[in-house]
Formats: structure tokens, sequence, C-alpha cells
């Protein structure tokens, strides 16, 4: 193999030729088209769970329910298009995170992904009989060490690798408003603690833990610079959006294309975290104060303050996966103002292989 060649990712017993993890995205901007495709590729492709039963079934009559069977079908459909590697983003803020894991676990997905929270009970959901790969997402070393121990003390298991995002992501974001621009908290700072502290953990056990790094990463040239930082791969969202497979409608996509790089900003989420958003007439009307009538039908979020919220955010992340962008926007990573037109999961791909190798030659 030539030394500028890009390495494959192991995740216990599974390899994907690329060390591409494509993001999940929700609501319902990776389903089973867009994951399917990146699986095809060699990558791993993610279905985001969140508020998956709002895409096409009717959720106001049991939101559960809508949920579960549309996760299922999604897993379903993909595996239908891929013999490659498929994940489920899961956010464990999720009211009902339990029954999504669950149900994702019994469909046999390979890996879950889980953050927006530390999933400190995940693996109380898989026992011996799957094989289902647990991975935290994480914004810190200090999380790291968390969720080992806790994982390591109640269920004695180790995550299967950690996720590492840092503050230019698209979406929630696990930072506080005043981390977001702060060195400190940078991916670049980042990925080394996690990687100090996750080698001990790998030394006293003797168990690998792959870190996978994302938030902001956008060239081949990005994951080559962090793949030299210590981690084993990297997770893209945003570069994702605006390929042909990309489950989102042409309006979505459009949002990417044309905006500039001040039209992405951070929002106040109903759910008690920052997110970074492009904004359109909508955020301008929630920045103003003006609330969107709602009925609320389901705590969806562990952490929404639905009651005194002035727009459902589950909502309008759906009108907006559907071109519907007067009552929702669209959630973007800090480098979505760079997209300049669409092309195919697999054209991006080897664009960023070939942007990798030519980043190692120098």
């Amino acid at each position: 193999m030539s030394v500028n060649k890009i390495k494959s990712l192991k995740i216990g017993d599974l390899t994907a030729r690329l060390p591409i993890i494509q993001g999940g995205m929700g609501v319902g901007i990776s389903l089973s088209g867009l994951a399917a495709a990146v699986a095809n590729e060699g990558g791993i492709g993610v279905i985001a769970a969140a508020g998956i039963g709002m895409i096409h079934y009717d959720f106001k009559k049991s939101f559960l329910k809508a949920n579960i069977e549309a996760l299922k079908e999604e897993i379903r459909k993909t595996k239908a298009q891929t013999k490659g590697i498929i994940g489920i983003n899961i956010m464990v803020a999720l009211t009902n995170f339990g029954e999504i894991v669950k149900a994702s676990i019994e469909e046999g997905i390979d890996i879950i992904f889980s953050g927006a929270g530390l999933p400190l009970n995940l693996p109380q959901f898989l026992d011996e009989t799957k094989s289902t790969k647990l991975v935290p997402i994480v914004s810190s070393a200090r999380a790291v060490n968390i969720i080992c121990k806790k994982w390591m003390d109640k269920y004695n298991r180790l995550p299967d690798a950690i996720v590492v995002e840092g503050p230019k992501a698209g979406g929630h974001l696990g930072f506080n408003h005043d981390q977001l621009n702060d060195p400190a908290f940078s991916l670049d700072n980042i990925i080394p603690e996690v990687v100090n502290a996750v080698k001990k953990i790998e030394e006293k056990y003797n168990k690998e833990m792959p870190i996978i790094a994302a938030g902001g990463i956008y060239t081949g040239e990005d994951i080559y610079k962090y793949l030299k930082l210590g981690a084993s791969g990297v997770q893209m969202a945003t570069r994702f959006v605006t390929t042909n497979e990309c489950d989102a409608s042409i309006e979505f996509k459009n949002s990417y294309l044309e905006c500039n790089k001040e039209d992405i900003v951070i929002i106040k989420s109903p759910v008690g975290m920052p997110g970074r958003a492009i904004k359109n007439s909508f955020t301008n009307d929630i920045e103003k104060g003006e609330k969107k009538p709602f009925k609320c039908p389901y705590h969806c979020i562990i952490t929404c303050d639905y009651k005194n919220s002035p727009y459902c955010i589950a909502q309008a992340l759906t009108n907006a996966q559907k071109g519907d962008l007067a009552h929702g926007f669209v959630f973007a990573g800090e480098n979505a103002y760079r997209s300049d037109k669409i092309i195919s999961v697999k054209e991006l791909m080897s664009s960023l292989e070939k942007e990798y190798e030519e980043a190692a030659k120098q």
C-alpha cells in the first residue's frame, strides 16, 4: 500500500475501506438514500433517528409508534441497498431513547452513535447475542473518562470507538455559547487531549478504541490533518448535504449552495443547546421574539421547554426537510457556505480520497 494512501477504519470486527463516517443529520436529512450510498462507497452511512416518524407518518396520532415504525423501515431500506456498514445516530436527549436503541439493535444495525448528552446507560440495551457496536459522541476528554468508568463499573465493557465533535459542527452543539469561538475548545485542541485519555484506558484494559474526529471537517486535507493528530477516522455531515443521494429536499440543499459565510449563525434552541443554522426569515422572526404557535404532539426531547418555547424545533426541521423554509430552517456546519454544487456521493468520496493523497505527499 502506498504511504500516501488513505487507511481503512476498523471498529471492532467491522472494517470500512475509507475512514469516513457520514454524520447523522435530523430531522430526515440522512435516511436510507444517503446512508446506503455512503456505505456502498466504502464509508459508514448513518441514519438519523431524531423525529424520523415525522417525515412520512401521521405522528400526531401516535408519535412513539410512528418513530419506531419509520426507524425500522429506514434500516430495512438501507440494508436492501447496501452490504456496507450502516449506523444510526440516537440522541441521548430523546424521550424515547431506550425504545429507539432497542429497535435499532433488533433490526441488526451495525453501529449506534450516541451524543447530545452522555450515553451512560447505552450498554444495558445490548446483550451478548448481538454484535452492534456502541460509539459515544463527546466533546471533551473528561466526558470520555466519565463514560468509560461508568461502562466498566456497571457493564464491564468499553465503547467500540469514540466520536469527538468540535464546535464547528452543524445542528445542536455540546458547547456553551462562549466556548464556540474559544481556541481552547477547538477540535485541534480537543483531539490530542482525548487521544491521551484514551491511550491510558486502552493500555489499562487492553482494548482498542479508535477516535473519530468531527465538526467542521470539509476536505481530504482536513482528514489528513486529523489522522496525523491521532484520530483513526473522521465524521463529516455538511459535505454530504449537497449530494444527489441526500434525503433532504432540493430547497434544503439550495440553502447551502446560496448561503454566504455570514448567513451561518448560532441560534438558541428550545432544547437548551446552541445550534448552528443558516439564517432565513424563520430564524429572523425567532430572533425578534415572535412566536410560532404549535401543539406539542409529544415531549420528544427531554430538555425541551415545550410549554414556554416560541416554536417546535422538530416541526421546524421537518418543514425544512420537505422544502417549506417559510415555516422552518436549515441546520448546517460552519463550512456550509463553501458548498457550490450538487454531486453524487461517489464523486464526493473519490474527491476526498484524492485530496487526502495530495495532502499526504506534501
